[in-house]
């Protein structure tokens, strides 16, 4: 029996003339994702993607893949059968026999896309619900709320029987809203925010600040770990990794502890926005929530984004920890970043934090620095990497 996927593609449905462009950045994204389990083509039709394998593949491995590839609300696996009913019948009582025998209730809903079809809609789906009955006996008729959705789908040569569709990641495609740098630690939030701006579509790449000999190799090693998870969401990401041992042993001897996070950041923000530059990114992403920490106040983030030149998106800003969390577990990056390495942000952690800084104040108290100099100095340290 052929097996095939079909997917559905939300949203993009609604962007009009540019509809094509979209489909097109979503299936080479599919492509992709599917490379190393052989050879496989895309169709287009309507609303929805059709994939055909050219050999004999199990579609599991597929399937999971796709779940994971942003631009999909919804995906099944699908039979084909002859445009004729009784074919129809038959494929569908072989296929989904799994799926009915352990359901209570079902209904069928059928699609008739190729007008020429003989019978209408209601018709199909009245035939097909009445001769499943028959053969599984134990089953009930719920239209309201079925455990399973059995599904015909009349297409211009074959006709497609799925059961209940799988949720697909939902978003934009990645490559259709630009390319952005994301600021990313070995902690809950950044690796968040970089899967929730990639779910808009968004490219990324990836700065990490490495502070040897005060965080170790592991904690690189972390950082890593966490952007090959959320890779398998957002596809391949540049990461840079800068040192900045000397940027904050400079903050420390010549800077008021109270504004050591602050003076941080801002130079993070200007050495990312570098890199963010060169690699054609037109904003920053952060992990950062309002009032989560210190450095987090809405003062402190406008004394943060005052060096910046590009935007800043940060889209934790509005949720709490408990939101963040739970979201860092869907993704599979909660234990990581729970291990106990610690990164550069905890390196000379004021006692006693601003949280109301005042602009003025951490201009003056930033004076003390040669900031072209260190900035510079860190930009050439970066080395770079691409995660798969």
């Amino acid at each position: 029996m052929k097996e095939i996927i079909l997917i559905k593609n939300g949203e993009l449905v609604l962007k009009g003339l540019n509809r094509n462009t979209f489909e097109d950045i979503l299936i080479k994204n599919m492509r992709k994702s599917l490379k190393d389990l052989g050879e496989f083509t895309f169709t287009k039709s309507q609303s929805t993607i059709m994939i055909e394998s050219a050999e004999d593949i199990d579609l599991d491995d597929a399937v999971d893949r796709l779940k994971r590839v942003f631009g999909i609300a919804a995906l099944s696996r699908a039979a084909v059968a002859k445009k004729d009913m009784d074919d129809i019948m038959n494929v569908s009582r072989e296929y989904l026999e799994d799926e009915l025998s352990l359901a209570k209730t079902f209904k069928v809903e059928a699609k008739r896309s190729d007008k020429k079809f003989p019978l209408k809609s209601p018709e199909i789906a009245r035939e097909l619900g009445g001769f499943l009955l028959s053969k599984f006996n134990h089953l009930k008729v719920d239209v309201h709320n079925p455990d399973v959705t059995v599904t015909v789908e009349i297409r211009d040569n074959y006709a497609f029987i799925r059961g209940n569709n799988i949720r697909g990641a939902g978003g934009m495609p990645v490559g259709t809203s630009g390319r952005a740098a994301v600021l990313i630690s070995g902690g809950i939030d950044s690796p968040v925010a970089a899967y929730m701006m990639a779910k808009r579509g968004v490219e990324l790449v990836s700065v990490h600040f490495a502070s040897p000999p005060y965080t170790t190799e592991l904690a690189e090693e972390k950082v890593m770990e966490l952007l090959h998870r959320v890779a398998r969401y957002s596809g391949p990401i540049t990461t840079y990794v800068v040192k900045f041992t000397e940027i904050q042993e400079q903050i420390r001897n010549n800077c008021p502890e109270e504004f050591f996070t602050i003076i941080m950041r801002r130079y993070m923000m200007r050495i990312s926005e570098i890199i963010a530059r060169h690699q054609n990114c037109s904003a920053l992403i952060t992990g950062e929530s309002v009032g989560q920490v210190a450095s987090q106040t809405m003062y402190a983030l406008a004394c943060t984004d005052a060096v910046c030149n590009m935007p800043v998106f940060r889209p934790c800003i509005g949720m709490d920890k408990n939101e963040i969390v739970i979201l860092s577990r869907k993704i599979d990056t909660f234990d990581t970043s729970i291990l106990p390495y610690e990164d550069c942000c905890t390196v000379f952690t004021p006692k006693h934090p601003k949280t109301r800084p005042q602009l003025a104040a951490v201009e003056e108290a930033e004076s003390a620095l040669d900031r072209d100099a260190l900035i510079q100095r860190a930009v050439d340290s970066a080395r770079k990497t691409v995660i798969k």
